[in-house]
Order: structure tokens, then C-alpha cells, then sequence
């Protein structure tokens, strides 16, 4: 069989053009850089809650700028786990918030040390809206009186979701109540329940006196008139004032920025002795298998710092009552983990 010289020369280009791609795609594995389709999963099942909301605007940037196609998974905290434990390929990425150590803190079922098991990425947002609200008619003010009224003796029912974001803020009230009440904290108990609408409907059916909510979720509610069976109003926001600080002027719904700082430190204060008061900022970030490359790290917190740097991301952020954060993944975790260490001692206290 005879092959012309330019069937050769045809020949010869192939091979060099895929021994060139082959070359390329050695160097793209030795630099660890995400490719094909990437899955990022997060820890809660519902599409209209913040977590995927958040992790939705992070990822459609980070997808733009890095020219993949990247999905958000929403399977819920075991399973995120679990997905992320069988990938270290970098193919499955996991967004998150506090519970993810939190959840360990307290003892939850499924969960592990984050910052033994797993590589902490990037903070990317805080939800700044975490609350505490009372029935618009309570006898309770402010968060002073209900201090006060459990340091009295009176009973004070909390409907919280144990383990979690939802449980910090009560954790941290009732070890101020142990500091400047001591003996009297147990008077606050807590009235576990499930989601939003349950420790809304508590509060409605009168189970409880206070209930852990959110701006975004309970706002409609302070709207209400106060013979209004469901009208509540905020006692608490848990977020440092300075993170109020950075919401739109409008704040949400008909509740300005300024009527919302009328929640926080220093208008409000739930000590942790020596002079320290108790915040709390509900922060996103990435969670990457141990074994990912690190190139793969290196790459994402680079993507997202010249996306953050650019700034549409933040008004994007912002436009959904989130408070734009980026820290690149060394700095979040040492960041993360002072705060579970700090939050480890407020749940020793009170134990």
C-alpha cells in the first residue's frame, strides 16, 4: 500500500496537534486547574432559602470567569458531606455556612471537625439578617427585659432549630443570663422545633415567647398591627454592627438600615464577661476534599479575588440583603476556626 507524501504530511500535523492537546492537558492536571462540569453541593435541601440563593450568585460568577459549566447541588449537609468526601478530583465543591462546625460543636449526628477532615476554601457572603423576635404585644421590650425577667425567676420559651446557626444565638443569651444571673440561665428554655414556619406557628399558637427567625423570613411579619395574631417584632439582630453597616440604605422590606441597627451592639448587649459581647456573623464559604490539588485552591481564591475586585459581585450580593466577604481560603480558616473556638466556649459554659 503506497501513501502519498501530503497524506503523510496531514498525518504528521495530527499527531503533532494532539500530542500538543495531550501536552496542554498534562500541564493543566500538573497546575491542579478545575475542569469539565463541577458540581458544588450545600448543605441544605431547600432552592429558596439563602444558602443557594448565596452559592448560586458565587457560582454563576466564578463559572463566568473561569469559562466552566458549574451547577449548585442542593442535597443537604450529610449528603454534601458524603458527595464531597468521594471527589478529590476537584469535580465536587461544597458551599456551607457556621452549621458546618457548629453542627460538630453541638454534637449533631454526621458531623466532623471541618478543619481536621475537609481543606477550608474562601468566605464568600454573610447573611446578616440572623434574629430573635417576640409578639408584637409581648411584655418584653427589648432583650434587657427578657434578661431581666429570666433573671427574676420567670420562664422564658425560645423556639429554636437545635444544633446550629438557630441555636448559637440562644446558647450565647443564656450564658449572659449564667454571668449576670447566676443560677437563674435554666429559666431560659429552649423549644426545639423544625423549620422557619414551625417556630413561626409556636410563636402564633403561643408555645413560646421569643423564636429564632431572620430579616428576610420575618420582616412581613413586623409590618402587622399589633392585634394581629402573627404581627411580631426584632428584640435582636446577632450580626456586628458593622456588617448591618454594609446593608443598602432601604435595608428590607418597609425595616430601613437604621431601624435594623437599632438591634445590634451597642444598642443591644449579650455579654461573654471581661467586657466582651456575644456576635454573631452567619458566613459562607467553600469546603474542598482534603486531597484536591492545591493548585485547585490557589486557582479558585485567585478567580474569586479578581471577581470581588471588579465589584459587580458585591451589588449583586447586596441586592439580596447579603453582605459581600471575601477572604481567601488561608485567612477564612484561621478566621473560622477563632470562631469556634470562641463559640466552643460559650457552649462549654453553659453545659
Amino acid at each position: 500500500m503506497t501513501v502519498s507524501k501530503k497524506t503523510l504530511a496531514t498525518f504528521g500535523s495530527a499527531v503533532a496537534l494532539v500530542s500538543m492537546t495531550l501536552g496542554a492537558g498534562a500541564a493543566m492536571a500538573q497546575e491542579g486547574e478545575l475542569r469539565g462540569n463541577i458540581r458544588v453541593v450545600i448543605g441544605s435541601t431547600s432552592t429558596g432559602a439563602d444558602t443557594y440563593q448565596n452559592s448560586s450568585i458565587v457560582t454563576d460568577a466564578l463559572a463566568e470567569k473561569l469559562g466552566l459549566n458549574m451547577k449548585v447541588d442542593a442535597v443537604g449537609a450529610s449528603s454534601a458531606f458524603r458527595t464531597l468526601d468521594r471527589d478529590s478530583r476537584g469535580n465536587t465543591l461544597m458551599i456551607f455556612h457556621d452549621y458546618a462546625y457548629l453542627g460538630y460543636l453541638y454534637g449533631v449526628e454526621g458531623f466532623s471537625d471541618i478543619f481536621e477532615k475537609y481543606t477550608i476554601g474562601p468566605t464568600v457572603s454573610i447573611n446578616p439578617g440572623n434574629a430573635y423576635l417576640v409578639p408584637k404585644d409581648s411584655p418584653y421590650e427589648t432583650l434587657d427585659d427578657i434578661i431581666a425577667a429570666v433573671g427574676n425567676g420567670e420562664t422564658v420559651r425560645v423556639a429554636i432549630q437545635p444544633g446550629g446557626v438557630s441555636e448559637i444565638g440562644f446558647s450565647a443569651l443564656k450564658n449572659a443570663i449564667a454571668i449576670e444571673h447566676p443560677g437563674q440561665e435554666d429559666n431560659l428554655v429552649a423549644v426545639n422545633t423544625g423549620s422557619q414556619s414551625d417556630k413561626n406557628q409556636q410563636l402564633f399558637d403561643d408555645q413560646v415567647d421569643v423564636i429564632n427567625g431572620s430579616v428576610q423570613a420575618n420582616e412581613q411579619y413586623t409590618r402587622l398591627p399589633e392585634d394581629d395574631q402573627k404581627a411580631m417584632r426584632f428584640v435582636w439582630l446577632t450580626a456586628s454592627q458593622d456588617t448591618i453597616e454594609q446593608a443598602p440604605e432601604e435595608g428590607l422590606g418597609q425595616t430601613t438600615r437604621e431601624q435594623l441597627l437599632e438591634y445590634v451592639e451597642p444598642n443591644v448587649n449579650v455579654t461573654m464577661g471581661d467586657d466582651e459581647n456575644f456576635t454573631f456573623d452567619k458566613e459562607f464559604f467553600f469546603i474542598y476534599n482534603k486531597d484536591m490539588d492545591p493548585g485547585i485552591v490557589a486557582q479558585i481564591d485567585e478567580a474569586l479575588a479578581e471577581i470581588y475586585e471588579e465589584g459587580e459581585i458585591q451589588e449583586t450580593l447586596r441586592a439580596s440583603f447579603f453582605t459581600p466577604n471575601f477572604r481567601p481560603s488561608g485567612e477564612a480558616s484561621e478566621h473560622l476556626q477563632e470562631k469556634m473556638a470562641r463559640y466552643q466556649e460559650i457552649i462549654d459554659n453553659i453545659k
